[in-house]
């Protein structure tokens, strides 16, 4: 005996009712806060509600342990570090939210994600220093050199795609890490231009200081998460996943321009690194050559590889574990590189999406693995294909084929010339407990192709027929042999079903 169901055990959601159209909606739209489904609970013959996506539920949960754990951890354990690593998670996990727009949704490969965010940031610091620009003028500024940058860097890629695209951006990003270091005006022999206005006022204490940094630095993240929705999600979002790689003709049959959509993401993309690199540039009073570094080049990319690519998440977690081996684990040296590196090998080698594909990658072994354990069980009595079983949500159309399968392997034995030779002299009336048997399976089975007869003359002239099982579809006729008798027609009804029983 196998289960093939069982009631939830675990409380559940009433149905929708009356309030279908009560539920929160996020303003301006009609999407709902959390996607609810109603389904229906064969087991318990109750409706329920389904939450089909929990993803605002754990990004709820997620913001607020990051709201609130590192400053309580930073003031328990008296250690400024944590509060200056969280602050620096939270920038990297800004530009990376940013960056998966470029990568992910507008499907450009480029590694200039840096030089955008350096030129930024030294332009700032120029300005702030040179002639006394404002903190919040570094950011405004940061967003016009972004968006020329973007101009500049958006050019190729109407042209060149995937590695020489790469290629092109990566070599513009050692230009400009070579300019830096070359250039007196810009901090060459001091290592850096340092000195730049900042948002934080100078009454406040060290921990202060640290708290404000990591706020704003936290804030600056859920806005680059906000415009990673409003355009993933929105109508740019909607259009580049129209046109996938290898299909921009079917995009073009169907009226997409996709190579504009493109450019336009790319722009808003770069436009908002660009301000992030005035925040940089604000948040350290300055800005030095290592972000034009390849190592902090390296980061980044081993941030997506691990979160995995086209996710917000998968951007926000792998940012969270690249940047805590890497600042919280200073004590390892280099071999903090080397156990990011082995992760980020073992995260290729093992999964197929970064950490946020495990769930997809582990759903499909759980079913391959169930369907194996179906199929095993079908050798013993069970008529259902593994692929097949995966895909019945009512299990007890399972059992009852399993049940039927059952029945016929038990009625074939029944199966003899004695009763069919019985069923010959008497069609009607009393049987044998065998013949019974067998009568009544046949007259409760389905009527999709059940035999029946048909009088072409009452009395005189009977055919057997097939009916379809469905409305408006005529019987077929089975063959062209007539019967004279109802009970010759009868008794090769019977012999049909017979055949039909032996070879299932």
């Amino acid at each position: 005996m196998y289960l093939v169901g069982r009631r939830r055990w675990w409380p559940v959601l009433g149905g929708h009712g009356e309030k279908l159209w009560h539920r929160v909606r996020y303003p301006f739209t009609r999407r709902t806060v959390l996607q609810v489904q109603g389904v229906y609970n064969p087991k318990t013959l109750a409706r329920e509600k389904k939450i089909i996506n929990k993803k605002p539920i754990w990004w709820a949960l997620g913001l607020a342990a990051l709201a609130v754990l590192p400053p309580l951890a930073s003031v328990g354990l008296e250690s400024n570090s944590l509060l200056s690593a969280a602050a620096i998670f939270a920038l990297y996990a800004a530009i990376n939210l940013v960056w998966m727009l470029i990568i992910g949704t507008a499907g450009i490969f480029s590694l200039a994600t840096l030089a955008v965010v350096g030129s930024a940031a030294y332009s700032g610091a120029w300005l702030s220093i040179t002639y006394g620009l404002p903190w919040w003028g570094m950011i405004g500024v940061g967003g016009v050199v972004g968006l020329l940058a973007g101009v500049v860097i958006a050019i190729p890629a109407t042209r060149l795609e995937g590695f020489y695209y790469a290629l092109l951006t990566l070599g513009l990003v050692e230009l400009c890490r070579v300019s830096v270091v070359q250039s007196k005006a810009l901090g060459s022999a001091t290592g850096g231009l340092y000195g730049a206005d900042s948002y934080v006022p100078d009454s406040f204490s060290e921990m202060g200081e640290l708290m404000l940094g990591y706020y704003a630095c936290l804030g600056v993240m859920l806005l680059a998460l906000a415009l990673y929705r409003a355009v993933n999600g929105q109508r740019l979002g909607r259009l580049l996943r129209a046109a996938p790689e290898k299909q921009e003709a079917f995009a073009q049959a169907v009226g997409i321009d996709f190579r504009r959509a493109r450019i336009e993401v790319f722009l808003i993309s770069s436009t908002a690194l660009g301000l992030i690199g005035g925040f940089y540039a604000s948040h350290f009073k300055g800005a030095s050559p290592s972000l034009f570094g390849m190592d902090n080049l390296l980061l980044l990319l081993a941030m997506i590889v691990i979160g995995g690519l086209g996710t917000a998440e998968g951007a926000v977690v792998g940012t969270l574990l690249v940047v805590g081996i890497d600042k919280l684990l200073v004590d390892l040296g280099p071999m903090r590189l080397v156990l990011i590196g082995m992760l980020m090998l073992a995260t290729v080698l093992l999964t197929r999406n970064g950490l946020f594909g495990m769930k997809a990658q582990f759903e499909a072994w759980r079913d391959r693995i169930r369907s194996q354990a179906r199929a095993s069980r079908s050798e013993h009595g069970g008529e259902v294909m593994p692929e097949e079983a995966v895909d019945i949500h009512d299990k007890s159309i399972i059992a009852h084929r399993r049940f039927d399968k059952r029945t016929r392997d038990a009625l074939k034995q029944r199966v003899t010339p004695e009763v069919i030779e019985e069923h010959r002299v008497c069609p009607r009336g009393q049987h044998s407990d065998d013949l019974m048997r067998l009568l009544n399976y046949f007259r409760v089975a389905s009527l999709v192709d059940k035999y029946a007869l048909m009088a072409e003359e009452p009395f005189k002239c009977y055919r057997v027929i097939a009916l379809s099982g469905v409305r408006g579809v005529p019987p077929r006729r089975v063959d062209d042999k007539a019967y004279s008798d109802l009970d010759s027609a009868y008794h090769a009804v019977f012999l049909k079903r017979c055949q039909d029983l032996l070879e299932s």
